[in-house]
């Protein structure tokens, strides 16, 4: 390869004198060139003539052509410690002026949007969607809940020592090259061989329009699919979690879906980005008959990994209720779930200080409601859909004609047939659908619990899914 042939190479692409062009390159991929990286460089620099501009990222070891653009007399380096872009031409100056005051290092005032903006192009020499640095100028804009934060400490150009914060910073893994069709497929981006090179040019302003377009659309669009990347499957999890908080509800789920033992239960949790669970068994045995001492140290466990405990489940009124409110009391949980029917129990709990709710087990949605009410506002009814149906109701129903509204402190997230064959979420008779729905809608403050009261069918990552759908087709 000679100059003059990659110059024409990029001529026929589209660029032009006076562009501004961010290149991100491996020299090795257009194969043996005159004159080597310099040639390169010249290449490009011929094409954009004196009015235009090259910049190149030089955070890290980003290759040779990289370095060269780095060295060249005139050549600016951007003054943020993270996102460093250096570039020669006419608009350097402009383009990387106070980067490191930017509130991150790729989004808004930051050189990656400054381009999109001024109308350049981003260009791929040889490389994929993988070292498209501008991206996460996107996943900045966006402010998506997976992104974390730089701390960096350094001289800023006044000669003054600065420690400043950049927001919405990437982290290890993204799916980027898997954003390569969409570029193609909206019209954005051309594509050439020059040499060996497979060559990608893209306007920055319209590449940052399709981005921004798909994270609306879906928050892990940048994210990869595979369950055995961690930094993925931890990314996923924040983004579900985001989403649950800005929800009026608090979403839990139960120790036996979570899993057997306590750190699979942990895994599990944080992979589906939960952070509350109702402990009701524990390696298979219930936690209601657990020694004091082996409870309290499950709930030590999952409280160092940052879960929280909703409730302790109980699917059978207790003998000794006295020694249930000690167990309580011992492992520091205050709040109860216990079967209808349990009235004497329920109020020694509640004069004991442990929040009580009652769940509908074996019994009418009437029944339920009737036991919550006599026990007059001391506690709040659990509601659970699988369980409902066994005896002939149906959630939504009964939530209305049993006016639920002003009793209810958790809906029980699970569905069944009429003849108590446990089923996924909304492929059942218990309404959960509807019942989620209208306690959406009435901006309901009390608790889901994916899998409570009944031992649903899949796993906690399927339950997480279903339900996801379902607040998504809503």
């Amino acid at each position: 390869m000679t100059k003059q042939e990659i110059a024409a190479g990029l001529r026929e692409m589209g660029l032009k004198t006076g562009d501004k062009v961010l290149m991100h390159s491996s020299l090795s991929s257009l194969g043996q060139v005159e004159g080597g990286p310099d040639a390169v460089i010249d290449a490009f620099l011929e094409v954009l003539g004196a009015g235009g501009t090259l910049l190149v990222p030089v955070f890290g070891a980003l290759g040779i052509l990289t370095e060269t653009v780095k060295k060249r007399p005139g050549a600016v380096t951007s003054s943020a410690p993270v996102g460093t872009l250096a570039a020669l031409g006419k608009d350097a100056e402009t383009l990387l002026r106070d980067h490191w005051k930017a509130a991150t290092a790729h989004g808004e005032g930051t050189p990656f949007t400054r381009l999109a903006e001024m109308g350049g192009y981003v260009c791929l020499l040889g490389v994929d969607q993988d070292r498209n640095t501008s991206l996460h100028g996107i996943e900045a804009l966006l402010e998506l809940p997976y992104l974390g934060e730089a701390v960096e400490t350094f001289t800023a150009p006044e000669g003054e020592t600065v420690t400043r914060t950049y927001k919405y910073y990437p982290g290890p893994h993204r799916n980027f090259i898997g954003l390569d069709r969409f570029f193609r497929e909206a019209g954005v981006m051309k594509t050439a061989r020059i040499g060996n090179a497979q060559v990608r040019l893209m306007k920055a302003k319209e590449m940052f329009r399709v981005g921004l377009e798909l994270g609306k659309k879906d928050p892990a669009f940048a994210l990869c699919d595979n369950p055995a990347c961690a930094a993925c499957v931890k990314q996923r999890a924040a983004i579900f979690a985001d989403r649950m908080a800005r929800e009026s509800f608090r979403l839990a789920a139960s120790s036996r879906l979570a899993g057997r033992y306590v750190p699979e239960m942990i895994e599990n949790l944080h992979a589906a980005g939960i952070r509350y669970i109702e402990l009701d068994y524990l390696q298979g045995r219930p936690c209601a008959q657990l020694p004091p001492e082996k409870l309290a140290s499950a709930v030590a466990e999952l409280s160092s990994e940052d879960i929280e405990i909703s409730a302790l489940s109980v699917n059978a009124c207790p003998d000794e209720p006295e020694k249930l409110v000690e167990l309580l009391k011992a492992a520091g949980i205050g709040r109860v779930i216990l079967p209808v029917h349990s009235g004497k129990a329920a109020q020694l709990f509640v004069d004991a200080g442990v929040a009580v709710d009652l769940r509908n087990a074996a019994c009418t949605a009437k029944t339920a409601a009737d036991e919550v009410r006599a026990l007059e506002g001391k506690v709040k009814a659990c509601l659970n859909p699988a369980l409902l149906v066994t005896a002939g109701d149906r959630a939504f129903r009964s939530f209305l004609k049993q006016r639920f509204a002003g009793i209810i402190g958790q809906a029980d997230i699970c569905d069944a047939l009429w003849d108590g064959s446990l089923r996924r979420l909304a492929q059942g008779n218990g309404e959960i659908k509807e019942l989620i729905s209208i306690l959406r809608c009435r901006n309901f403050s009390g608790w889901f619990c994916l899998g409570g009261g009944v031992p649903c069918p899949g796993t906690l990552a399927e339950m997480t899914a279903d339900f996801t759908n379902l607040l998504d087709n809503m």
